[in-house]
């Protein structure tokens, strides 16, 4: 059975009746009681009773790699994903250029860019690889990154498309993409089950897991004319240090570095709150956290609540029934290998193309990875997280080199 929620998940403690409620009937992929609003979660004798200050108007905590959804709160209700919506962005467009590719910005590039976005410095005339811009994505949430690469894809438009077919086939059906960048924009909308799918679908890529988990790294800065000094006349081009903003990762003034954590993307706008997607790992279990607009006035409560449903979901882990599953994606086949087609594996050929530079990557700063073929095989069989146990202290370090 379900419990009753613990959680004032709709409104403000204490609130009244305008705080927004969920549809009495949702979508139901996954499971039927996934669709039902409200908290869902079948304790058995001993578990761990969920977290009371929860105030998120939709979450789910889910096992990353068998699939079954440990717990829920209005999984399917279709909010405003604001930045989270980039896993989506790049699950779908990274595979499609190789990291070591250059691209010169032209003013074009960024057009339409939504005012107040969050950006990483793009110039233009300026060139950056691919891998440049992939650093400004996962860790400025550069809106201006994410507009080169579509620029790069046939533009926004087609880049929205491609997302959309993805998000279908991914069978992420309470999705409807707008906006590449996950901008406040009229329909756009996913829901914390979608969102969760689309981080584990791109954590099947090696780069995607690389830039979700990077804390810190140098991005190119502007081309400039030399005033002093013995190379005076000539250019020079400097470079300045970015962070990543997933603060359960690199930190904050009231939140420390979450233990295990491996990604995945925040975001915040006016619409949508603050929305959370994270991964972390402890003794071997792989749990995915999905936080929608939590209406605390908790300073970082997005962060806050996810620890929670990470901790918990840690200490329930193997005493409470699933409510539901993460669905594998259409393409996914059973009984197929390694690279098989469809399978979105890493002996795929798009994997291949986008990752033919890896070689000069030195792993520092990634948290989750793929090392000796190590497999965790996922409910679909061909589905899978390639990964490498977090190691103490290296979460938080430097972006790997393209």
């Amino acid at each position: 059975m379900s419990t009753a929620a613990p959680a004032l998940a709709d409104g403000k403690p204490g609130g009244g009746d305008d705080q927004p409620k969920p549809p009495g009937k949702m979508s139901t992929v996954g499971g039927a009681q996934l669709g039902k609003p409200g908290t869902q979660v079948r304790l058995k004798s001993g578990a761990p009773v969920l977290p009371k200050d929860l105030t998120g108007r939709s979450w789910i905590v889910s096992d990353a790699e068998s699939g079954e959804v440990l717990a829920s709160h209005n999984a399917h209700w279709r909010l405003p994903p604001a930045s989270t919506l980039k896993m989506l962005f790049a699950d779908t467009v990274l595979p499609k250029f190789p990291k070591t590719q250059k691209h010169k910005v032209a003013l074009s590039d960024m057009a339409g860019i939504g005012a107040g976005s969050s950006m990483v410095g793009i110039k233009e005339n300026e060139t950056y690889s691919v891998h440049d811009l992939w650093l400004g994505v996962f860790l400025k949430s550069g809106n201006d990154a994410v507009h080169v690469l579509s620029a790069m894809n046939d533009g926004v438009p087609q880049t929205v498309k491609d997302m959309q077919k993805h998000a279908v086939d991914l069978q992420a059906l309470d999705t409807h993409v707008v906006s590449p960048d996950g901008y406040d924009a009229k329909g756009q909308v996913s829901s914390a089950y979608d969102l969760t799918l689309f981080a584990r679908s791109g954590l099947q890529k090696k780069d995607f897991r690389e830039y979700c988990a990077t804390a810190t790294a140098k991005f190119p800065g502007e081309t400039k004319k030399v005033t002093k000094g013995k190379d005076k006349g000539k250019t020079k081009r400097e470079s300045f240090e970015i962070q990543n903003t997933n603060r359960l990762l690199t930190g904050a003034p009231g939140v420390n570095p979450y233990k295990g954590i491996a990604g995945v993307k925040n975001g915040y706008t006016t619409n949508a709150g603050n929305t959370f997607t994270g991964v972390a790992e402890r003794n071997g279990k792989v749990l995915l956290v999905t936080v929608m607009n939590p209406s605390s006035t908790e300073t970082h409560a997005v962060y806050k609540e996810t620890e929670r449903l990470f901790d918990w979901g840690f200490k329930a882990s193997g005493k409470v029934d699933p409510v539901g599953e993460l669905v594998a994606p259409k393409g996914a086949s059973t009984g197929a290998g390694k690279g098989a087609p469809g399978s979105g594996g890493e002996g795929s050929g798009t994997e291949n193309a986008a990752h033919a530079s890896d070689n000069g990557s030195n792993g520092m700063g990634i948290a989750l990875g793929v090392t000796g073929g190590v497999l965790a095989v996922l409910a679909a069989g061909v589905f899978v997280i390639r990964r490498r146990l977090p190691l103490p202290g290296q979460a938080g370090r430097r972006a790997p080199r393209a």
